[in-house]
């Protein structure tokens, strides 16, 4: 059975149609890409899937239970994390306190007093966890703000690991990185993947980011998608060709 399950799922903005009629499925243990060109839907239809926005119609499904109509939180408790296409993080708080935040936030009584001490002892232990997955831990008790954009990128991305998530949702993880960045967050990626044998959703521009990634890729272009299947078969599509690629073979 599929862990992500989106049937006809369509979103409108007036007369516009930002996702159009996307059915998709995402396996337990996938790297899934969604690529397109600017303003193909993709954005909108991670904010869909997380609750951020709710569909005019279809639905999506998680490990089998409605997720359509479910607020933001509730998705999250449910086991889905996300990061964004702009950095988000509270800059003055240090890094350990974003990422136990963000632990802490999985938690249906997150912010009950009578929840005791235990609860976020465990969250600083997943937070403490993550950053030591993702060799934050030298920069734990600096200020979120002051670390380099690239530290920055990988502490969202510790702040998603550390709610412990089923799915995973990346939202152009390697954008305003170097050169050099990209290449460390790809290898970095590419073995806490591996490791954690993770359900991953994964928007990203960068084609090579994309092909060496991804098991699957589907293509989105003005909302719909156009092209489905494995990174060579998506590579070599004509039509994805046109539309993205720019006749990148």
């Amino acid at each position: 059975m599929a862990l992500l399950e989106l049937d006809g799922l369509t979103r409108r903005f007036g007369g516009i149609v930002a996702v159009d009629r996307v059915t998709m499925r995402v396996a337990e243990g996938e790297v899934r890409a969604v690529i397109g060109p600017n303003g193909a839907g993709k954005s909108t239809l991670f904010n869909l899937i997380t609750g951020v926005l709710r569909p005019t119609s279809g639905e999506a499904r998680f490990a089998g239970e409605r997720l359509t109509g479910l607020a933001a939180q509730r998705i999250c408790q449910r086991g889905i994390s996300r990061t964004f296409q702009l950095t988000a993080l509270f800059p003055d708080m240090t890094a350990r306190e974003n990422a136990r935040l963000a632990a802490q936030a999985r938690h249906p009584r997150r912010w009950q007093p009578c929840a005791g001490g235990a609860l976020f002892a465990a969250a600083g232990r997943r937070a403490d966890a993550a950053l030591e997955r993702l060799r934050l831990t030298r920069l734990a008790d600096r200020p979120a703000g002051m670390l380099s954009h690239g530290d920055q990128r990988l502490l969202e991305l510790a702040m998603a690991l550390a709610q412990e998530p089923r799915l995973l949702l990346l939202d152009e993880p390697t954008q305003g990185l170097s050169v050099e960045e990209t290449e460390e967050a790809v290898a970095t990626l590419h073995g806490l993947l591996a490791d954690l044998r993770m359900t991953v959703l994964l928007v990203e521009h960068d084609m090579e980011v994309v092909f060496r990634l991804a098991h699957k890729i589907t293509v989105l272009h003005r909302g719909r998608v156009i092209a489905d299947g494995t990174p060579e078969t998506v590579r070599a599509d004509p039509d994805v060709q046109a539309a993205y690629l720019g006749g990148f073979a």
